[in-house]
């Protein structure tokens, strides 16, 4: 681990990944994080140790945790039992923050983890849309993806799974109800869709990464605004609960290699 001249750890670019993530449930209350993926489930887990204390995590199966152990370690404290029946009424209410991965995405937010190729007769096949409707319709959705390329960020993804802004907008007033997509994280950057054809926006740049890079990196018109700032560094405190309590063996680092 390198150091800056006043001591202070360097933060790498997993960290600010991991901190990018657990942002996206700050001030979110006493909903359920369903992190997908070990960045975004380090982040779920710092935002719980520090701003979002009232955040609901489960293990991975059936148990809500009450405590915060390292990443691959069962809780101590469980707090309660949630099966999948209870999960699915958590996500059909909006009581659910879900960060999902994706093999595609479209500059509206429509989602791909199905298959790659005319769904007729595809070339890959993938996860299959899971509940990635639902989840779109009915509770904030974010998105992860560790390697940002042009091959994942396309002009039109190859079968919708999630529900972008377009396609929920068009289907009326009872999909557009809950929708909200907060965020896309990537290894380059935090991007949303705060512009007025709620088309992507990059909203900030991890340090080391440049504009030229994230454009070149993406294979649609992406909305850049005349100041683009780094995403924020992550503290003192959160890079010692980062790398000694929640992530001690360094998984992050094999997501988001430095």
């Amino acid at each position: 681990m390198s150091a800056t001249e006043t001591g202070t750890p360097t933060a790498t670019r997993a960290d600010y990944c991991v901190v990018a993530c657990a942002e996206a449930w700050r001030n979110a209350g006493e909903v359920l994080a369903s992190p997908m993926g070990t960045v975004p489930t380090i982040g779920a887990r710092l935002a719980k140790l520090t701003f979002s204390p009232d955040l609901l995590l489960t293990d991975g199966e059936a148990m809500l945790m009450g405590e915060v152990p390292a990443v691959g370690v069962k809780p101590g404290i469980v707090e309660g039992w949630l099966p999948f029946r209870q999960h699915l009424s958590l996500t059909a209410t909006g009581r659910r923050h879900v960060m999902m991965g994706a093999s595609q995405i479209d500059r509206h937010g429509n989602q791909n983890i199905s298959c790659i190729g005319d769904w007729a007769r595809p070339a890959r096949q993938l996860l299959g849309v899971r509940g990635a409707p639902v989840n779109t319709l009915n509770n904030p959705t974010s998105y992860w993806v560790p390697k940002h390329s042009s091959r994942v960020f396309v002009e039109h993804v190859d079968m919708v799974s999630g529900v972008g802004y377009d396609r929920a907008a068009a289907a009326g007033p009872s999909a557009t109800r809950y929708h909200r997509i907060p965020e896309v994280i990537t290894n380059l950057g935090v991007f949303d869709f705060e512009t007025p054809d709620r088309s992507m926006r990059l909203r900030s740049l991890h340090p080391g990464v440049t504009v030229e890079q994230v454009v070149e990196a993406t294979g649609f018109a992406l909305t850049v605004p005349d100041e683009v700032p780094f995403t924020r560094e992550p503290s003192e405190a959160e890079l010692r609960l980062i790398r000694e309590v929640i992530d001690p063996k360094g998984l992050r680092e094999r997501e988001v290699p430095a």
